[in-house]
């Protein structure tokens, strides 16, 4: 027993516990820059762990329409405001179901769940387009899928009465109006997800890649408050098409390039400011 007692102390003595703080535990943890990723990469066609990720990207999507558009058809099916979540619960819905998704799916497809989102990375060299052009497949069949389920749920009459939840811009604004807050929303959430997975601040920051899904749920969250008696909100062209497919009506369709082009100059903003003003890198090329 003294044994073990002494080992213990020699044990505490030469692995001290004691850990930097501040700047000091800045200062000795070295950051290179990661290289952008290759514009093509057909290697990737023969990895498993690259359909596992675009699995996993279907897989996560369809659970975010299928819980989503859900909670949208049960807003709508109530009887009163007071007697439903209201906006605020259709919010939380889509904010809670992307902190948990992301939170899931981060470490096996970075968790995109977006093709908006998908395609800001590109942009910044995140990822290939081979596996960018995937990534939007998988998103979007995923994306229908689950609004599928959800008419199967609800049968025909509800979901046509509740427009399948799907996006368009509402009466009293305009086709400029919606485009914009959908540019604006976008913006937001993809700079919210640069800024969550920046490499630097998680060298710098142990805690900053755990903590990640929870600031990008938060701006789906916020975005949704502000825009939802606009457009629906949609900041994810996946999750609009999806519904619009399955709903099938003309003005779901009028507006539904709105839903691509807003999401997608958002997210190139977003990559643009964060590299270049935020961060200064370049846009690097590599073949």
């Amino acid at each position: 027993m003294e044994n073990k007692e002494e080992d213990v102390k020699v044990g505490a003595n030469k692995f001290s516990e004691r850990q930097p703080i501040g700047t000091a535990a800045q200062s000795d943890k070295d950051y290179k820059e990661p290289p952008p990723a290759p514009l093509f990469e057909p290697g990737e066609l023969k990895s498993w762990s690259f359909y596992r990720a675009g699995i996993a990207e279907f897989v996560a999507t369809f659970l975010f329409l299928y819980i989503t558009i859900l909670t949208v058809m049960g807003v709508n099916n109530s009887s009163s405001k007071c007697s439903s979540v209201g906006i605020q619960g259709i919010a939380w819905a889509f904010g809670g179901m992307i902190f948990a998704l992301v939170y899931c799916t981060a470490g096996i497809s970075g968790g995109h769940i977006n093709p908006a989102v998908t395609f800001g990375l590109f942009l910044a060299r995140k990822l290939s387009l081979t596996r960018a052009l995937f990534y939007i497949v998988m998103q979007c069949l995923g994306a229908i899928c689950g609004a599928g389920v959800v008419k199967g749920f609800e049968g025909n009459g509800r979901y046509e009465m509740f427009k399948g939840g799907a996006n368009f811009v509402a009466s009293g604004y305009t086709k400029g109006d919606g485009l914009g807050a959908e540019i604006v929303g976008t913006f937001i959430l993809v700079y919210t997800v640069f800024s969550a997975t920046d490499a630097k601040r998680n060298a710098r920051d142990s805690h900053v890649p755990i903590l990640a899904p929870l600031p990008i749920g938060f701006a789906v969250f916020l975005v949704h408050l502000a825009t939802i008696p606009i457009t629906g909100t949609g900041i994810n062209p996946a999750r609009s098409l999806g519904a619009a497919i399955i709903y099938n009506r003309d003005h779901a369709w009028d507006d539904q390039w709105i839903f691509w082009v807003g999401p997608f100059i958002g997210a190139a903003l977003a990559a643009v400011y964060h590299q270049i003003i935020i961060r200064a890198i370049p846009f690097k090329t590599r073949a």
